[in-house]
């Protein structure tokens, strides 16, 4: 039975059972607990299972469950009643058996557990390969960032806003009617402004507080007569009347977009109000017909009561100890005081602030080509412009139809305004980087500036599945606009995609650091499982590899230990593997002229010099969390994981790069008679980051078939491999492998010591998000000389030195910049790299006079400011051999002596 109808329409804390009927599975026989029937289980169990009203079969499976996996776990790490346990374990075989006919709130009330206390209890629970399936994990996970964005929303609610029931309810009923992705937090939010501005401005002025009190126009609807009330029904509706500026109110307080709020408002708020038949409404909507409409939506989805959260309820109370760890923003000194008050960062202002920033490092930009673009066009050998238009504007409507497909009805305007971002990014970047005459080149190089722009939206806080790494999903309708869904919008294999991120990394200096990671996890994503799909052109190369033999190889052992270098370019990996000549082609008895050079493609060198140095991390990381007390064993696993990646590379196809580092680790623990079981790998690798459960749970055993990691290794992986693992333990075992170099961190934090000095340190300065003339004490300090400092003439010799140097480019404080002209550029018909590829030569003059600075007495420390030209260090991976113009901030460490 639903909840009793209350005159107020507020849910009491107190919740009655659902309907029996909701969700029973079609046999009479297993609609209804038969007691009788379980006489082998506890009585308490079988009391329980009544109470949730599950059917036989769930009943058997729950305690299969517990009787296999829970009744024997350390109860030190089980901080739960039996009674909790059993509900958990009744939770995951309704789940598993699509018989549950409870609510997920329900069914909390019973068992006395909030909705994170559940999830922790769950997860508690999954201690083996095969205890809580993928289907769960992800019906879980959707409940949990479900239950993460609406609390983030609720808080931003009651700080906005007096407790208004209707608008909350509203707000509810509207995200669940009109939004698929109900966890996507910035279009959630978006249309939570919307809903508040059609109730604010239902208020009168005198009931409001400031700004809203003089944002409310002096239109604003007047209550409605007996007579407007008594014929509401009879006249034809109309659209509702935005408050332009009471929205603009809303929008600027939370550095919310107010074009995209208004599309919104236009195209789903307005739906949704005529589908509940609101719109034309002029006074406060009845609190019983909405609490009414959503009770049944909510029925229907079975999942948590978010009118709860109105009454603190507490199944809906975060964890204690759940505390945003997201840096936290400066707020504007007002008083003119030395200290700045910071100003919490919750996840919306977050989402805000990343969208804000990515918006003004695009405000110069154009979604159309600039005139320097199309100057550049005209100077190639065939123009390209209306290729590249024509590419443009049919991505576009592909991607429109499927944003609006993915997030929810009348959708399409914030698709077309998102894609009109990335076709900024896109011809932005374009002005920076080596161009290619390739329809693969150009339509990644669109797609990762779609991803950086995707992912700004999305954010970091509630992403979900880890980058789509499951396997393979039941599901049939996308609902999650995380990497890699743009590639599959594009039908754009991943392996082309992975070729443009470094290059698109070296072009865009405005790139933040969270941005540059999220692409670097973007390239890990691809080298360990998406470039190994079935289909992959990655396949095809490395077939001819060995067909070919003097075509492109792959990374050989032998220069594992060696650097690895970063003056490639895209062009250079979209070429392909062994690239013709504009000689004519010889017959095969006529060879090539003598000091005719082909020019080849390395992209599948490239790949592998990276596949190796992750897989070698991965392995220590993993190796570090389990076998410390075996050292010897580490270059023995990396050995037989290399050989299976250089030549038994099929094994990888549709499968994850840790299936066959957790096999090989266990195979050669097998042959050195060394105890470690699958069960205790697989538990640590749970602990690592960026790791998904059905990464060892569902493992392509053959065509179709999917079972865990352990059946995958004795039916695959032990078969195929039998021989070479079997070596090792024979008196002469095959020589190992040398260990990859493993270059620094390109994200590392810490300065930079300039060569030929222990006092003068560099590292780069990333434009801040805060306004330059917003002082937190921490830059007070940063830019203050102190008393120790000596005499002005020192400060002034420091100055002359710098000044006197010779910059190659300039750029502005506020982080603006003029694209660097390229001297030559063409579009070959083959597809060949076109643009000057300059490279900067000798020392850097900056570097030198660093080096000169740092003979000044010691006992001072001076931290500047530099718009400088820096060649990084080799151990910058995306600067390595390629000179930026950027802002820099030097540090200047004199010791005391």
């Amino acid at each position: 039975m639903p909840p009793k109808k209350r005159s107020s329409g507020t849910p009491q804390k107190k919740e009655l059972k659902g309907n029996t009927k909701s969700g029973s599975p079609d046999s009479s026989e297993n609609a209804v607990l038969s007691p009788e029937r379980h006489k082998d289980k506890e009585p308490e169990f079988v009391s329980l299972s009544e109470e949730l009203q599950a059917t036989n079969p769930i009943c058997d499976h729950a305690w299969r469950i517990w009787e296999r996996e829970i009744r024997s776990m350390d109860k030190a790490n089980m901080p739960y009643s039996n009674r909790q346990q059993w509900g958990a374990c009744l939770f995951v075989a309704g789940m598993e058996l699509d018989g549950l006919s409870l609510t997920f709130t329900q069914f909390l009330k019973v068992v006395g557990l909030s909705v994170k206390q559940f999830i922790s209890l769950v997860r508690k629970m999954d201690v083996n390969v095969d205890t809580i399936s993928p289907k769960v994990n992800i019906a879980l996970k959707r409940l949990e960032n479900k239950y993460d964005v609406t609390l983030a929303l609720y808080q931003r609610f009651v700080k906005r806003t007096e407790l208004w029931e209707s608008s909350w309810t509203m707000f509810l009923l509207a995200k669940g009617t009109f939004l698929q992705m109900e966890d996507d937090l910035v279009i959630a939010f978006q249309l939570l402004l919307c809903v508040l501005e059609f109730f604010t401005k239902r208020f009168a002025p005198s009931l409001l507080l400031s700004p809203y009190k003089s944002a409310v126009s002096s239109s604003t609807l007047s209550p409605p007569t007996r007579t407007s009330r008594r014929n509401q029904g009879k006249a034809k509706t109309r659209p509702p009347e935005m408050d332009v500026q009471l929205l603009e109110t809303l929008c600027k307080e939370s550095d919310c977009s107010v074009d995209e709020v208004k599309n919104v408002y236009q195209m789903t708020f307005c739906a949704f109000l005529d589908s509940v038949g609101l719109s034309g409404l002029q006074g406060l909507p009845p609190l019983e017909t909405l609490s009414k409409q959503y009770e049944e939506l909510y029925h229907k989805n079975k999942d948590f009561d978010a009118r709860l959260f109105l009454v603190d309820d507490e199944t809906l109370s975060p964890s204690k100890t759940k505390v945003s760890k997201v840096e936290m923003t400066p707020r504007k000194n007002l008083s003119g005081d030395d200290v700045a008050i910071p100003v919490p960062q919750t996840p919306i202002r977050a989402a805000m602030n990343s969208i804000h920033q990515l918006r003004v490092d695009l405000t110069s930009a154009s979604d159309q080509p600039s005139s320097n673009l199309l100057a550049y066009y005209k100077n190639c050998t065939v123009d390209p412009s209306e290729e590249i238009r024509k590419r443009v504007e049919e991505l576009g409507q592909v991607f429109v139809e499927r944003f609006a497909q993915a997030v929810g009805q009348h959708c399409e305007g914030l698709g077309r305004k998102r894609f009109n971002l990335g076709a900024q990014l896109y011809y932005k970047v374009m002005e920076s980087i080596k161009l290619l005459n390739n329809a693969a080149f150009h339509t990644s190089l669109l797609a990762c500036a779609l991803e950086v722009v995707m992912a700004t939206y999305v954010g970091n806080s509630f992403k979900s599945g880890g980058f789509g790494r499951s396997s393979g999903s039941s599901d049939s309708v996308e609902t999650d606009l995380c990497f890699p869904w743009i590639l599959d919008v594009f039908q754009l294999p991943a392996f082309d995609f992975y070729k443009v991120i470094e290059s698109f990394i070296k072009a865009e200096p405005t790139l933040k650091h969270d941005m540059m990671k999220h692409l670097e996890q973007c390239e890990h994503v691809i080298m360990e499982s998406l470039a190994w799909k079935m289909d992959s052109p990655l396949f095809d190369l490395l077939k001819q590899s060995r067909e070919e033999g003097p075509g492109e190889q792959a990374e050989p052992p032998a220069t594992l230990n060696q650097p690895l270098h970063h003056n490639h370019t895209a062009a250079d990996l979209y070429l392909s593997p062994v690239r013709p000549s504009r000689q004519p082609p010889a017959t095969e008895s006529e060879p090539p002229a003598p000091g005719t050079k082909a020019l080849r493609s390395n992209s599948l060198s490239l790949f592998y010099k990276k596949l190796y140095r992750m897989a070698y991390l991965r392995l220590k990381t993993l190796f570090s969390h389990l076998l410390t007390s075996h050292p010897e064993l580490e270059p023995i696993i990396w050995t037989l994981l290399q050989h299976t990646l250089q030549n038994e590379y099929e094994l990888m196809r549709d499968r994850h790069l840790d299936q066959l580092i957790m096999s090989a680790m266990y195979a050669i623990c097998k042959v050195k008679n060394v105890d470690l079981r699958f069960k205790t790998i697989v538990t640590a690798y749970k602990e690592m980051p960026n790791t998904n459960q059905e990464t060892f749970k569902r493992v392509l055993i053959r065509e179709g078939q999917y079972d865990s990691i352990i059946v995958f290794y004795n039916l695959v992986f032990m078969q195929k491999l039998k021989t070479n693992i079997l070596q090792y333990s024979s008196p002469r075992p095959p020589p190992l492998s040398p260990i990859p170099r493993i270059p620094c961190s390109p994200y590392k934090n810490s300065p930079l010591r300039v060569p030929g000095s222990n006092n003068v340190y560099v590292s780069p300065l990333k434009s801040s998000r805060v306004s330059p003339v917003v002082m937190t004490p921490r830059s007070r300090i940063l830019i203050s000389i102190g008393e120790s400092f000596g005499s002005a003439d020192r400060f002034q010799k420091i100055n002359e030195m710098v000044s006197s140097t010779d910059w190659s480019l300039k750029r502005s404080l506020d982080g603006g910049s003029a694209p660097k002209p390229l001297k030559r550029l063409r579009f070959d018909m083959d597809g060949q790299d076109e643009a000057d590829g300059s490279k900067s030569s000798g020392e850097s003059t900056l570097i030198q006079k660093l080096a000169e600075m740092s003979k000044f007495p010691a006992g001072f420390m001076c931290v500047c400011y530099l718009n400088c030209e820096l060649d990084f260090l080799e151990s910058q991976r995306y600067s390595n051999h390629h000179t930026s113009s950027c802002l820099c901030r030097v540090f200047f460490f004199f010791r005391s002596f």
